[in-house]
């Protein structure tokens, strides 16, 4: 039985990464990452040289099975993505479940998530949120989800790319025109920012850019 380490890597800022997290990344044999060149980056900076082997959602499968040799082997392996908890709206739990099929060890080190970073600057009493990733790129099932999140009435987390955050403000002000929303953009890097308002607002802001550049962290809320 070997271990497996899920590995929390800053969202932004390389100065957000644990002692124990850099201490693991410089013991394991093999280093998972979702985008090899991302991973190098951090590697570079804090001077680690490690055996690099790529892993994402176009090759989880054939991917876990070496990862699962290598494991078998003995060898310790370390997964992170690029940036924040794998395992969270990215492949790494298929990678979890096969290595406890396979009875090795899975230890989780905590760190950086952009869920947490955005749900503690919003300002609300956090009892129960609803957390659901990345929704759709198809309309139907997109506008589908959306709507049942809304009719829950309860707060709920959604991440989006700068190239579709403009569609899902006009999805919410469609639905739900007087919902409050939280975005932030480029957490912990040198443009970060937190914008707040209906969806309305939000539109108006952010459709006089002449770019929008970085992923969206949406906190919505029904209740205010």
């Amino acid at each position: 039985m070997s271990e497996l380490y899920i590995v929390a890597t800053p969202i932004g800022n390389l100065e957000d990464i644990t002692l124990r997290a850099l201490r693991v990344l410089s013991e394991v044999d093999v280093l998972a990452c979702e985008d090899t060149r991302h991973t190098a980056r951090l590697l570079n900076h804090y001077k680690l040289k490690k055996k690099k082997f790529s892993f994402h959602s176009h090759n989880k499968r054939q991917a876990a099975a070496k990862l699962i040799a290598m494991l078998d082997q003995g060898k310790k392996v370390a997964l992170v993505t690029d940036g924040g908890t794998p395992g969270i709206s990215d492949p790494g739990s298929y990678l979890v479940s096969e290595a406890r099929k396979a009875n090795h060890l899975v230890v989780p080190l905590p760190g950086p998530s952009a869920l947490a970073a955005l749900l503690s600057v919003a300002g609300a009493s956090i009892k129960g949120v609803c957390f659901d990733g990345f929704l759709s790129v198809k309309p139907g099932k997109r506008k589908k989800r959306l709507q049942e999140l809304l009719e829950k009435n309860e707060s709920f987390v959604l991440f989006e790319s700068p190239h579709r955050i403009i569609k899902l403000l006009e999805e919410l002000q469609a639905i739900a025109p007087k919902c409050r929303v939280l975005l932030g953009r480029e957490m912990t890097k040198i443009h970060e920012e937190f914008i707040e308002g209906i969806p309305d607002a939000l539109l108006t802001e952010l459709s006089g850019r002449a770019k929008i550049v970085g992923e969206f962290s949406c906190f919505i809320r029904t209740r205010v």
